[in-house]
């Protein structure tokens, strides 16, 4: 008899697997019949990103239905539409192909360098021919030697529908509502449920264009993002630095600096101990006075993942101020933790000067999880089933954190001092 029952329930999660698996794919190919921008000639996902100088360049990557389109940006100093006088700087991009499962979609990447820092541009990317242009968009280069940067951070917008990614939308809109001086964001990773879905990829930037087009999206990769060591319709998606760990997927792992903040962005999901390696180096060698570092499985979050324990001492020696990070989709924020434990000179308020403080901002799209237990290193701990996003403003000898959900209800806020 038991033997019959356990055969029933194993039949039952069986079938109930079999429907679901074949409700995603009805939804990703009537998704698919709707858009269908993956199989016309028209550029799409368009993206900026810090490949170098923040304060004398600017990335950008697109793709377009046609997989042998040349790719070309043009910029021009100033808010302008016109693209035909002397001052236009024309650059070609870096041409490459993805095979999706709509097709093989043409990538193009492409940076502009020497711009004069703290500037307003205006740009278009496309295939240089008159009828082929993106709209004309506007990018502010970095300040030279600024003091202080905003910027904000998200995670797992994690969709499969259009509606899903819809509410996605809406909270990177809330996000610059109330920081209207975002300099770029962050993105701690799990873009799409599955990372093959191109439909996907495509809600991603639809809903929210006109804002990463002018603003730089920096992403870490996710467990959604990277499966089996594969991460090429992620990373075929941004043009990043270059200087991240030997044996990493390129893309992956990378640092960057704006302003007086270093950011270290990890990758969890492969190359761990090489990584190690590497951030020690980053770390070592960089002479901001504030130190960020992003990732997708939390050191500290609703839990502690043990497979990055080498990277939490790292973190110690080298004094790193907030760890940002994603993948449990709630929210959750430490005390200021040192080798394993709470900081004694922390005074339990909201402002502290020593540790490192772990976050996890909940989700920014429509899915979240069922609370986890209580941890010694929680300080805030909730499970409020919306979508939120963080402010962090970092000036002078003060960084200040914000949390907010998309009603405009502010729900965690501390300070870190130097």
């Amino acid at each position: 008899m038991k033997d019959l029952k356990t055969f029933i329930i194993i039949g039952i999660i069986v079938v109930v697997l079999i429907v679901l698996a074949l409700r995603v794919e009805r939804l990703k190919s009537e998704r698919a019949a709707e858009g269908g921008s993956e199989l016309s000639g028209a550029l799409y996902d368009l993206v900026s990103t810090f490949k170098s100088d923040p304060a004398t360049s600017r990335a950008f990557t697109w793709y377009t239905g046609d997989p042998g389109a040349d790719g070309w940006l043009e910029v021009i100093k100033g808010k302008t539409s016109d693209f035909t006088g002397d001052g236009v700087i024309k650059v070609q991009a870096a041409n490459t192909t993805v095979k999706t499962d709509q097709g093989t979609a043409g990538v193009h990447k492409a940076e502009i360098t020497g711009l004069e820092p703290g500037t307003r541009y205006t740009y278009r990317v496309g295939s240089g021919e008159e009828e082929e242009w993106s709209l004309a968009y506007e990018f502010s280069t970095a300040e030279a030697a600024s003091g202080q940067v905003t910027f904000i951070n998200v995670t797992d917008s994690q969709g499969v529908t259009d509606a899903d990614f819809a509410i996605w939308g809406n909270t990177l809109e809330q996000a610059f509502k109330t920081f209207p001086a975002a300099q770029f964001i962050v993105h701690n990773g799990d873009f799409t449920e599955d990372p093959e879905d191109s439909a996907a990829w495509n809600s991603f930037f639809g809903y929210v264009q006109n804002r990463v087009a002018s603003v730089p999206l920096m992403p870490v990769t996710g467990n959604h993002d990277e499966i089996d060591e594969e991460a090429e319709q992620f990373t075929s998606h941004f043009n990043l630095p270059d200087n991240g760990a030997k044996g990493s997927i390129a893309g992956t792992s990378y640092s960057f600096d704006y302003g007086p903040v270093h950011v270290t962005v990890l990758n969890t999901e492969s190359n761990l101990k090489k990584q190690a390696d590497w951030l020690k180096k980053d770390l070592a060698g960089t002479d901001k006075p504030w130190t960020i570092v992003a990732m997708h499985r939390p050191a500290y979050g609703g839990n502690m993942y043990s497979k990055v324990e080498d990277w939490t001492e790292i973190f110690d020696k080298y004094n790193v101020d907030l760890v940002l990070q994603g993948h449990n989709h709630e929210y959750s924020r430490s005390y200021p933790l040192r080798a394993g434990q709470i900081v004694p000179e922390s005074d339990g308020g909201n402002g502290t000067t020593g540790g490192t403080v772990y976050v996890v901002t909940n989700a920014s799209g429509a899915k979240f999880n069922e609370k986890k237990e209580d941890q010694f290193f929680h300080k805030v701990h909730f499970q409020n089933n919306k979508p939120m996003f963080a402010g962090i403003t970092v000036s002078g000898d003060t960084l200040t954190y914000q949390a907010y959900d998309t009603a405009g209800n502010k729900l965690d806020e501390f300070i870190l001092k130097h």
